[in-house]
């Protein structure tokens, strides 16, 4: 068992390291420095910084070893320096960054094959080797926002996802009304936010089969969505007029026909790709439009976890393995969406799709701890960011790797975020005598 949790380990070091140096050996020194966006960090920030979050927990406080570059520390504080500034604090050029990044690494590969992988919840079945896979890969995707708000050519390629299509689904499932177990007490790498599993009443309610699609979206927009208040809440409202936002970020109109900007190309939007790109407030305004609304969070995790016939939460939809190419569209593999009704092989129980991959999907919840929440390691991962300026989103997207992706996992983000990859899928409430069990 050990040597399993061991190669465990190493497997998603390895892979979340190849992915950072897939993101950073794209681009030239120039573009590793440059700030694309105010909303993000030069990429060599995002470099050394996890070579500086490997170093202080794994290298220090797991194996009690001296820091090696304790100067930095504060320079790679997320906390201490907003985005916006940290293009004028005293980076590691690119070639240091990645140095260093790599010295941490192979000293740590000699901490994971001594380290006994159990005696302490920092240790047990290794879940700060998780932990620090799961940071890498969190900021992977977070590079590779940057990627796609900087200018110039494309400096990504990857293949196209598998086609699918919704023709022949429902519109909508319903979900029949009952308690379920909602979060983990035995995931071994789940956060401290998914912590613990609890019972939750969730009554009757229908979900969208598929995430909203761009075709969708543009019937909300060509019917004057965007300058109706009547669908928006008073914040988003005031956002978008002072903004003057009318389509989701990376969308303009050019003879006759919506085009958007994917990493550097320009394209058609295709309208059976999930929507993208859209705030809290304008997936909030859509399902108003609609006549339906966003599912709540318990909502989601039971549609996507919840066997009826077993009564029993399941790991991920498909059931409790891994999941793999056939179920869901993660890991960067591709650098878009699947079409909406792709990836049969990865639908829940009660047949709905895409749950896990594709696109972070916003819910109606304001990000706040579980009954029995306790911080861990520190504080500053989730504890700090409870309350209602945080909306939770759900399920991952193309961007976010198996490692940091599961029916439990939750992310969360300021409702005017539009940068990040986030779509949504609406709900409504089940009639009165619909959905007894």
């Amino acid at each position: 068992m050990t040597d399993d949790l061991r190669r465990r380990a190493l497997d998603a070091l390895t892979t979340a390291r190849s992915r950072t140096a897939t993101l950073t050996s794209c681009v030239d020194d120039h573009e590793l420095t440059a700030q694309h966006s105010p909303l993000m960090s030069p990429l060599v920030w995002d470099l050394a910084h996890i070579g500086n979050q490997e170093e202080q927990w794994l290298l220090r406080t797991v194996a009690g070893r001296e820091a090696l570059r304790p100067e930095i520390d504060s320079v790679y504080d997320a906390f201490e320096h907003p985005r916006a500034l940290r293009p004028t604090l005293p980076l590691l050029a690119p070639a240091e960054a990645r140095a260093y990044a790599s010295d941490v690494r192979g000293r740590v590969l000699d901490v994971l094959d001594r380290t006994p992988l159990e005696g302490g919840p920092l240790v047990d079945a290794g879940f700060a080797f998780g932990m620090i896979a799961q940071h890498e890969q969190q900021h992977d995707e977070t590079m590779l926002i940057t990627h796609q708000l900087r200018k110039g050519p494309a400096a990504l390629t990857a293949p196209e996802p598998p086609a699918g299509s919704a023709k022949g689904l429902p519109a909508e499932v319903l979900v029949p009304g009952s308690p379920f177990t909602m979060g983990t007490s035995t995931e071994p790498w789940a956060l401290d936010n998914e912590r613990p599993a609890h019972q939750r009443l969730v009554p009757a309610f229908h979900i969208d089969t598929v995430p909203v699609t761009c075709g969708a979206y543009q019937a909300f927009i060509e019917d004057g969505g965007y300058t109706d208040r009547r669908w928006w809440a008073a914040e988003g409202w005031d956002q978008i007029r002072r903004h003057d936002i009318a389509a989701p970020l990376f969308w303009r109109r050019e003879g006759g026909q919506w085009l958007r900007r994917r990493f550097g190309v320009t394209e058609p939007v295709p309208a059976d790709e999930p929507v993208l790109h859209v705030s809290w407030y304008e997936a909030d305004a859509y399902a108003r439009w609609a006549g339906r609304r966003l599912p709540t969070e318990a909502e989601w995790e039971k549609a996507a976890r919840h066997d009826p016939d077993a009564d029993r939460s399941r790991r991920f939809p498909w059931g409790d393995a891994d999941p793999g190419p056939s179920q869901a569209n993660l890991g960067q593999r591709h650098l878009r969406p699947a079409p909406a009704g792709s990836y049969p092989e990865g639908e829940s129980p009660l047949g709905v799709r895409q749950l896990i991959g594709d696109v972070w999907e916003w819910t109606s919840s304001d990000f706040l701890p579980y009954p029995g929440f306790a911080p861990f390691p520190y504080r500053e991962y989730s504890e700090v960011f409870f309350g209602s300026a945080h909306k939770v989103l759900r399920g991952g997207s193309f961007a976010v790797d198996a490692v940091a992706c599961r029916g439990t996992f939750r992310n969360w983000d300021l409702p005017v975020r539009r940068q990040i990859f986030s779509g949504f899928r609406t709900a409504r409430d089940a009639d009165p005598q619909e959905g007894r069990r």
